[in-house]
């Protein structure tokens, strides 16, 4: 398994699992619970989730995933930027942990910039990581306007991630917030690492290319391409075996310079500023 570096030293796999959209239907939880069990098993012990994914229902069955074997899983979840005053974030935290049948969460994040000032919500993730609930704090969403507004309010500094939404069609964090995180040792995560529209996506001829030359499918090359860099962990979601042993895979998968040349071909790089894409 890849590793990624958090600004404290510390190493996280590369490759991780989301939750979005699981914990909808309480019929589905238990396989839920299995597929995330099993990608557990091939190393993506990263496993993402948020209180707003189904209400809660999300940490739910990540609690039935991890029970158990809470050490060796990477829990991340997410305060909603309505309950990110200083007091709603340790609320918030308080009935994820419970949802989430753990006394910690190791990466708690703000989901997106919302009305509450960022100071506040920083001072609540400084409270919660003195009282122990979390290890380290970061956020989701935040462009590199934001990302200069956090830095500059007190304990900013101790941001240790970005999730963002980033694949070979939505590159537009390449032009300054990659970089801007990247000179800082901050870490970004990719969710929705194939797109939202995933067939279309999977129909690139450069993917489909690439892939035959690895023995690969288009889905592990997207992956893989995510991680290239070394300093962005991707989170794709699967709630079926097949699928989990697929994103599995793109962890071993070492694109060349060929490869990455031909995916840029038609999936090129921005050469300006872009709003930052979110889903």
């Amino acid at each position: 398994m890849r590793m990624v570096t958090l600004p404290g030293g510390e190493t996280v796999p590369a490759l991780g699992q989301g939750t979005w959209y699981m914990g909808e239907r309480r019929a589905d939880a238990a396989r839920e619970a299995d597929a995330l069990r099993l990608g557990i098993d091939l190393g993506m012990t990263l496993v993402d989730t948020a209180e707003m994914y189904a209400n809660g229902g999300a940490e739910a069955v990540v609690a039935k995933a991890i029970a158990g074997q809470r050490d060796k899983v990477f829990v991340v979840s997410k305060v909603l930027p309505s309950n990110a005053s200083r007091a709603g974030t340790i609320a918030a935290c308080e009935r994820s942990l419970q949802r989430l049948g753990t006394d910690r969460i190791d990466l708690y994040l703000l989901h997106w910039r919302g009305g509450h000032r960022l100071a506040e919500t920083v001072a609540g993730f400084d409270a919660l990581r003195s009282a122990g609930k979390i290890r380290y704090w970061g956020v989701s969403n935040l462009d590199t306007d934001d990302m200069e507004a956090l830095a500059g309010v007190p304990g900013g500094g101790a941001c240790a991630s970005n999730q963002v939404l980033y694949h070979v069609g939505s590159r537009g964090i390449e032009y300054d917030l990659l970089p801007w995180c990247t000179r800082r040792g901050i870490p970004l995560m990719a969710y929705s690492p194939l797109g939202h529209d995933v067939r279309r996506l999977l129909r690139s001829s450069a993917l489909q290319a690439v892939a035959k030359r690895h023995g690969a499918t288009p889905a592990q090359v997207a992956i893989a391409w995510t991680m290239r860099s070394g300093v962005v962990m991707s989170i794709p979601k699967a709630s079926d075996p097949a699928h989990v042993r697929e994103n599995a895979g793109a962890a071993g998968l070492a694109l060349t310079d060929q490869d990455l040349a031909e995916i840029d071909a038609a999936h090129p790089p921005p050469r300006s500023k872009t709003s930052l894409d979110i889903l």
